[in-house]
C-alpha cells in the first residue's frame, strides 16, 4: 500500500514536469531549464529516499511526505495560476445583441434647414467665386469639401467644384468627378449654395483667383473678417490646404448644412458604388452579419504616432526613416503615448478586445487596411482568434480591382462603402475615416461603432496574464462603456463635429414611453474618461494637414 502511494506521488511529480514542458509557452527555453532541473532533482531525490531500503534508525526521514504533498499542491496551484488567461476556443455566445445599438430606434438623422435659413437664390452675391484646394487622403478631403460649401454660404459666394489633392503623400491623380458624382453634388446643394464646375471667363480670359489660406478652426466671423474683403476686391479667392479650416462650433443651421452635404450630396461615382456593393454582397454570402475593422496598422501610421511595438532596432530604424517625411513632427515618448491611449492597438490586442466583448471566433471580419507593418506575421495572432478574415483582395479579382488599385482614394472609397454597410464597425484610431464613418453611422440609425478605449485597455492588456479570461473580459466590457456608438454616449458639441454630428441627431417624441432616455442621458454624463478633446485628437491623423505632413 505504501509502495503504491510512493509510486503515485512519483507519477504525479512526473506529470508536473511534463505539464511544465508542454504548457509554459510564454517562457523562453533558457528560463525554463532551471525550473525543470530543480523539479527533476527533487524527483530523483524523492525516488531515492522513498524507494531505497529502509534505514533502521530512530531519526526522522530526510523528507516529510506531508510537507512534500503541500509543496506539490502549492506548485500545481502556482502553475494553474499562470495558465488562467486562456481565450475560449469555441465560437462562444454573444452577450446581448451586439449587432444593434441600444435605444437607436429612438433617434434619427435630421438635417433640414429652418425656415429662417436663406436660400442660395437670396444669399448668393454676383461676381464672388470661392475655390478650395483640398489636402490629404480621401476622408480628409471630404471634410474640406463639406466645409467649403458652408464657407461659400458664409461668404455669399458661388462655389467652384473643389480641387482634390494630387501631390501629397498619397499621390492620387483623381479629380473630383472621378471619385464623386459631380452632377448629383451640384444638384443636391443647389438650394443652399450655387456650384459651378469652372471659373467663368471675363472677356475671353479666365479669372485668376487670389490665393490665400485661413487659420484652422476659423469661424464665421473669421471668414467675414479675413476673406470677405479680399473676395469683394478680387472677386475670386482660392483657399489652399483646405482641411479643418472651419470651426466645429457653428450655429445649428450651418451644422445642418454640413450634414446635408456630407450625408446626402457627396455620393461616390457609379463604378465605385457598384464595386463596393459587390464586395458587401460577397461577404454576406458567407455570413449574415460581419464586422468591418479599420485596422490602421500601416507603417506610415505607426511612424507618425511615434509608438513602439517591440521590434527592436529594426523597427526603430524603419519607422524612424518614415518619420523624416514630416518636417514638423516632434519626438514622442513611446511608453507615455501608449499609457495615454494614443497608440493604435496591435492586431492581437484588437482581437482580444473583440473576443472579450462577446464576438466568437466564428465571426467574419473584413479588414480595411493598406500594407500591414510586419505583414502576415503581425496578422497571425488576429487570424488565430478570428479565422474568417477577409479584405478587398479576398472577394475581388485583380481584373475587377484594376480600375481602382492604382488610385489610393478610390481604393479607400471601396473600404469606406464596406465599412459603412457592415453590421459593426471597429476603428483602431481616431483618424479621418474613423471619424467620418462614426458620424455617418450615428446619423443613419446609430449602427454599432466600436472605438477602443485605448487608455484603459492598455493596462488590462499589459496585465492580462494576472487575471482569468472571465475577469479580463468583464473589465474590457466595463472599459468600453461609452465607446460603442450608442446614442447620447458623447455630450452634444463635444469632440469633432464630423464624428459626433449632434446638431443633426433628433430624438423621437415617443422616446419618453420607456426608460431609454434616462439611461442614455446617464451614460452621456458619466462616460467622460477616455473621451479625447478636439485639440488632442489631431495627433493620430497621418491624413491631416500638409503643414504637418509635407514630404521633404
Amino acid at each position: 500500500m505504501k509502495k503504491r502511494k510512493h509510486e503515485s506521488l512519483f507519477v504525479g511529480t512526473f506529470q508536473i514536469i511534463v505539464h511544465t514542458l508542454l504548457f509554459r509557452r510564454r517562457r523562453r527555453i533558457h528560463r525554463l531549464l532551471p525550473v525543470v532541473s530543480a523539479v527533476l532533482s527533487g524527483a530523483l531525490l524523492f525516488f531515492f529516499v522513498f524507494f531505497s531500503p529502509p534505514i533502521t534508525s530512530h531519526h526522522q526521514p530526510l523528507i516529510n511526505p506531508i510537507s512534500f504533498n503541500n509543496a506539490t499542491t502549492e506548485f500545481q496551484m502556482n502553475l494553474q495560476k499562470e495558465q488562467v488567461f486562456r481565450v475560449p476556443m469555441g465560437g462562444g455566445s454573444l452577450s446581448g445583441d451586439v449587432w444593434n445599438s441600444k435605444q437607436s430606434k429612438f433617434y434619427h438623422g435630421c438635417s433640414n434647414s429652418s425656415n429662417h435659413f436663406p436660400s442660395a437664390e437670396v444669399n448668393t452675391h454676383p461676381n464672388r467665386y470661392l475655390m478650395i484646394a483640398t489636402s490629404g487622403g480621401l476622408n480628409q478631403q471630404r471634410t474640406g469639401i463639406v466645409d467649403a460649401v458652408v464657407a461659400a454660404h458664409i461668404l455669399n459666394a458661388v462655389l467652384v467644384v473643389p480641387k482634390l489633392d494630387q501631390k501629397s503623400y498619397w499621390k492620387d491623380s483623381s479629380n473630383f468627378s472621378e471619385i464623386f458624382d459631380v452632377d448629383w453634388f451640384i444638384s443636391q446643394v443647389s438650394k443652399d449654395v450655387k456650384v459651378i464646375r469652372n471659373l467663368p471667363t471675363n472677356r475671353d480670359k479666365v479669372i485668376t483667383p487670389y490665393t490665400t489660406r485661413v487659420p484652422r478652426k476659423c469661424n464665421a466671423k473669421c471668414y467675414q473678417t479675413r476673406i470677405l474683403p479680399i473676395l469683394k476686391k478680387k472677386h475670386a479667392v482660392q483657399l489652399t490646404k483646405f482641411d479643418y479650416r472651419l470651426s466645429n462650433r457653428l450655429d445649428t443651421d450651418m451644422q445642418k448644412l454640413r450634414c446635408r452635404v456630407n450625408y446626402h450630396a457627396l455620393k461616390f461615382t457609379d463604378p465605385i458604388i457598384e464595386m463596393g456593393r459587390k464586395l458587401v454582397e460577397r461577404i454576406r454570402m458567407k455570413s449574415k452579419h460581419f464586422v468591418a475593422l479599420h485596422l490602421r496598422f500601416e507603417p506610415d501610421m505607426l511612424a507618425f504616432s511615434g509608438c513602439y511595438y517591440g521590434g527592436g532596432d529594426k523597427e526603430r530604424k524603419e519607422l524612424g526613416k518614415i518619420r523624416k517625411r514630416w518636417k514638423t513632427l516632434h519626438a514622442r515618448n513611446p511608453d507615455k503615448e501608449r499609457r495615454n491611449g494614443k497608440c493604435p492597438l496591435t492586431p492581437e490586442e484588437i482581437g482580444l478586445m473583440l473576443r472579450a466583448l462577446g464576438f466568437g471566433n466564428d465571426v467574419h471580419i473584413y479588414v480595411a487596411s493598406g500594407e500591414i507593418y510586419g505583414g502576415e506575421e503581425t496578422l497571425a495572432p488576429l487570424k488565430a482568434l478570428f479565422p474568417n478574415i477577409y479584405s478587398k483582395e479576398t472577394f475581388a479579382s485583380k481584373e475587377e480591382l484594376a480600375p481602382f488599385s492604382s488610385f489610393s482614394s478610390r481604393m479607400a472609397a471601396l473600404d469606406f462603402i464596406v465599412c459603412d454597410e457592415s453590421d459593426v464597425f471597429v476603428s483602431n484610431n481616431n483618424g479621418n475615416m474613423a471619424r467620418m464613418l462614426s458620424g455617418r453611422r450615428r446619423y443613419f440609425n446609430h449602427k454599432p461603432t466600436i472605438r477602443p478605449n485605448a487608455k484603459k485597455l492598455y493596462k488590462l492588456l499589459l496585465n492580462r496574464n494576472n487575471a482569468t479570461w472571465e475577469e479580463f473580459a468583464s473589465q474590457v466590457r466595463t472599459s468600453q462603456i461609452g465607446f460603442m456608438g450608442e446614442p447620447m454616449e458623447v455630450k452634444p458639441g463635444r469632440g469633432e463635429f464630423h464624428e459626433n454630428p449632434s446638431a443633426c441627431i433628433c430624438a423621437d417624441s415617443e422616446m419618453d414611453t420607456g426608460s431609454a432616455t434616462s439611461s442614455a442621458r446617464r451614460d452621456m454624463v458619466e462616460v467622460t474618461d477616455g473621451q479625447v478633446s478636439e485639440e488632442e485628437q489631431e495627433w493620430s491623423d497621418t491624413e491631416y494637414s500638409e503643414n504637418e505632413l509635407e514630404i521633404r
